[in-house]
Order: structure tokens, then sequence, then C-alpha cells
């Protein structure tokens, strides 16, 4: 799917998949490494919530589902640099090392050559299914060639993996047994934040650790290319925890755990679960067909910010407003158009930018859908038929920057030349020669090409100035700038 999200550039500040602990120390792995799901079954019987501000019966949870929730241990080969003395004789290395690097926090030292090393790791999983049917995370069973999978009656198997799917890293196993224990599926729709949840999982290689905490906001979306709606917690979730499965005050499982924030690679207050729904459809897909699709929309979009809200006359600034159509694509034939602003799908409303494409990749493609879209001062429904993100690999770049404070427009314009309008593919536009005030503050830079300004196409110096003249405190530009379409809010004052 063709969805933009702006991804901030932290030096210290890490998305850390919540799973992978490495026994040669690896450590640390990140969400962009895996995923997968299956079926709704009956199983031990709930444990019950007390009313009023009681704590739910941990302990009846723990006791009723714990059995269900499983050890997993993987093996294989995996291809990374090394350098002379860094082996410690059995494929080691130092753990924050490896943890730097897989960051891009620390460059590697001269010499350094690609090796293949032992992979050594374990995380967590749950049973679904009596018949053997176990979920993880797709990055705990990553590259693994052998996966072993441990009850807490002792008792190994070794797993097949059936699937997994990295964007939204769930994987299915299959163990050979029967009439195991499973766990019972709930549902998010019903979970409230400020609710007690449950974790059990195997922080650090401790098999079935149980951890406790509230859920601190639905629908999150994060600045790692996933399109999974996540469920926010404070609970306590460290590497080995990746793949457990997140329990409501009933004892049905609602998520997945797989992502902790964190400025030091440990648990800071701050995790991410997969929703059980998210979970449950991919592993049907899995299981069915061995593999996963997922819709795309075809658009670029970026956050509406105030200012951005201000220029199209929106009373809040909500929605995603869509920079670019994908030519021939399946929002480019519902007549979506740069400059919309989608406000719901199918009736459920887009907040942020991030909200589209957790929405979109949930479907099915070739489903329809409903689209309200904000344009030129009115709200319209345009109907998309969706397609297949296989189709074409979602385009990845930064949002716009936001507006700044005051003065007016300070921008040195020129038609672009017939020779230029072939390079950059389109007709009309305005070059850019030079910005100042409050556009450069904005963010405008010389050489970008003005296409439009208010949703009005910028085909003339005199119908820009115009523009600018019955604008009110705030104009948002349409530019061309690398062969990306980003729109830039500029407030006038």
């Amino acid at each position: 799917m063709n969805t933009i999200l702006s991804t901030p550039r932290r030096l210290i500040l890490a998305l850390v998949a919540a799973g992978a602990l490495g026994a040669t120390g690896a450590g640390l792995v990140t969400q962009r490494q895996a995923h997968a799901l299956a079926a709704p079954v009956a199983a031990a019987p709930a444990a019950v919530a007390q009313s009023g501000s009681a704590l739910p019966s941990f302990a009846q949870i723990t006791a009723d589902s714990g059995p269900a929730v499983v050890n997993i241990s993987v093996s294989g080969m995996h291809r990374t640099a090394m350098a002379e003395g860094d082996d410690d004789g059995e494929g080691a290395q130092d753990p924050m090392q490896e943890f730097f690097r897989r960051f891009g926090m620390a460059p590697q030292a001269p010499g350094r050559m690609p090796q293949n090393v032992p992979l050594r790791g374990q995380g967590s999983g749950f049973i679904v299914s009596p018949d053997g049917v176990v979920l993880t995370n797709a990055h705990v069973v990553k590259d693994a060639d052998e996966v072993t999978v441990k009850l807490t009656d002792r008792r190994e198997f070794r797993a097949k993996v059936l699937g997994a799917d990295t964007k939204t890293d769930m994987a299915v196993l299959k163990i050979d047994a029967q009439n195991l224990p499973a766990v019972r599926l709930g549902s998010t729709k019903s979970l409230a934040v400020g609710e007690w949840v449950l974790a059990i999982g195997s922080p650090f290689g401790f098999e079935n650790s149980v951890t406790a905490g509230v859920v601190s906001a639905k629908g999150r979306a994060l600045p790692d290319d996933s399109a999974v709606p996540f469920i926010q917690t404070d609970v306590a979730v460290n590497p080995g925890n990746s793949g457990g499965p997140l329990f409501n005050a009933r004892g049905e499982v609602v998520g997945i755990n797989s992502q902790i924030y964190s400025r030091s690679g440990g648990y800071q207050g701050v995790s991410f679960a997969i929703p059980i729904e998210v979970a449950e459809r991919v592993s049907q897909q899995i299981q069915k067909t061995g593999k996963v699709s997922h819709a795309r929309l075809g658009v670029t979009v970026q956050e509406v910010n105030q200012t951005l809200a201000d220029s199209f006359g929106l009373d809040k600034p909500q929605g995603a407003l869509v920079a670019d159509v994908q030519k021939g694509g399946p929002a480019d034939k519902a007549g979506l158009q740069p400059g919309d602003v989608i406000r719901s799908v199918d009736g459920q409303p887009i907040v942020g930018s991030g909200d589209l494409p957790a929405t979109i990749s949930q479907a099915t493609p070739g489903a329809k859908v409903q689209l309200e879209v904000w344009r030129k001062g009115a709200s319209e429904t345009l109907s998309a038929t969706l397609g297949d993100a296989a189709d074409k690999k979602a385009v990845a770049d930064a949002g716009a920057t936001e507006g700044a404070s005051q003065g007016r427009l300070g921008l040195a314009l020129r038609p672009l030349e017939k020779g230029e309008q072939r390079e950059v593919g389109m007709e009309g536009g305005l070059l850019i020669e030079q910005a100042s005030g409050a556009a450069a503050r904005a963010g405008v830079q010389e050489g970008d090409v003005l296409l439009a300004i208010n949703g009005t196409p910028a085909r003339d110096i005199g119908q820009v100035r115009g523009v600018v003249a019955k604008a009110g405190k705030s104009v948002a530009l349409l530019v061309l700038r690398g062969g990306n379409r980003i729109f830039v809010p500029v407030r006038l004052g």
C-alpha cells in the first residue's frame, strides 16, 4: 500500500522487538523482522474480574491459561559482519555492540567481513488449538533452521513454521501433538483504556513469567512502516516476551506482545501488542493458503496539523492528507486527488495519517470501501476497490515540515521551461528560485516546484498572488521535491 508515515530519526530512542533473546548474546531485534495467526477455540474457564476497584484474579488467569503459553527456542545461521577478535569461538558477539549496530548507532570497525555465524534465540508463543497450532511473532522465528516448542510440563516438540507475515509480525507454527491446553481468544472492541491486562512469556529466558499492567492506548500507529493498530500497555515486556499472549481481565487473549519503546533496549513502561483480530486474520490466511494478502489504496499521505487544517477549512486537525496518488491505482480510479483529506473508511474515523495504512491493510484485496473525504471545504463520499499490496511495494518517505510563524509568502517563482517540464514529467508548475520569510520558515526550499496553492493549480505567478491575497492566516502549498509530492503549510500571519 502506497502510504507515507513520518518516521522520527533518533539516535538513542529505538523501537525494539520484545522478542529474540539470543543465546549467543545478540539480544534485541527490530519490529521489521516478521508475523502470523489462528482460529478461536474453546478452552479453560474464564477468570472473572471482581467489580469495583479490586484487581482481577491474575492467579486464576495464570492457572487456567498458563499451560497454553509456550517457550520457543530457535537455531540457525545468520549472516553478519564481524571483525577479527569479535568471535568467542562459538559465534557469540558483544550484545550491546550488536544492538547498536542494528540501529545504526555505531560504525562498523575497519576489516569487518560478512560471515555466517550461529543464530540462537528464544521467544514466547501460545497454543490456540488442541491439535498443536501455535501463534508467535515472525521476528522470533526469522532465519531459523530449527524451531523447538517447550510446554510447561517440560515436553518439547520440533515445530513446523506454517507461514510468517513481516507486515504484521505474525507467524503460525504447528507441532505434532493432540489434546493440548489452549487459550481462549477475546476481542479488542470492548477493551478499554485503563483496563487491567496480563502478559505471560519468557523474558530473558525465564519461562512462564507473569507481568501485569493496564491498557495505555489503542490503535497506536508506530513509525516503523508496519500496518498494525497496536495496543499500548505499561505491562513489563522484555526480550524473550515477544510472541507471548496479552490477556484481559476475563482471561481471554486480546493481543500478542511484540515491541517496546526504549532508550536502553530494556523495558521502560511502554509496550505494544498486536490486536488479536489482526492475528486471527493472518493466521486463517496462512493456514488456508500459506501466505497473507494485504490491501492497497495507492496514495501517499501525511499528517494534518493545525495550520493545514486552517488552510483547508477543517474544524479539527484530523484525517490523512493525500499528497500524491499513484497513477492508475485504486485511489486514482476512485477519483481521489492530492489535497483531499481522508476522514473515514467505511465509517471508521481516520484521526491521524497512520490510521489509514493500518485500516486499509486489514482489508481484503478487491474489497470495496467507502471513503469520506474533505475536498475544497466540503465533504464527499468516494468508493474505491482496493488493490493488492504485493502488486507494488509501498513507498516510504517523510511527511511535510510543520508551518512557521509570520510574514508574507516570500517566494521567488518562475514558470518551468519545456525541458524542465519533461524532466519532472508534468505540464505547468512554478520553479521556486528563492524561499524566504514565511515560506522558508515553513521548510520550502530553493529548487522545489510549486504545483498548487490551497488546492488551486499553480499556473502563473499572478494566480499565486491572487490566492495569497484572498487567503486567511495560512496557505497550503503542494510542492514537488525529489520526485515526491508533499504539502507544506505556511502561516501568513
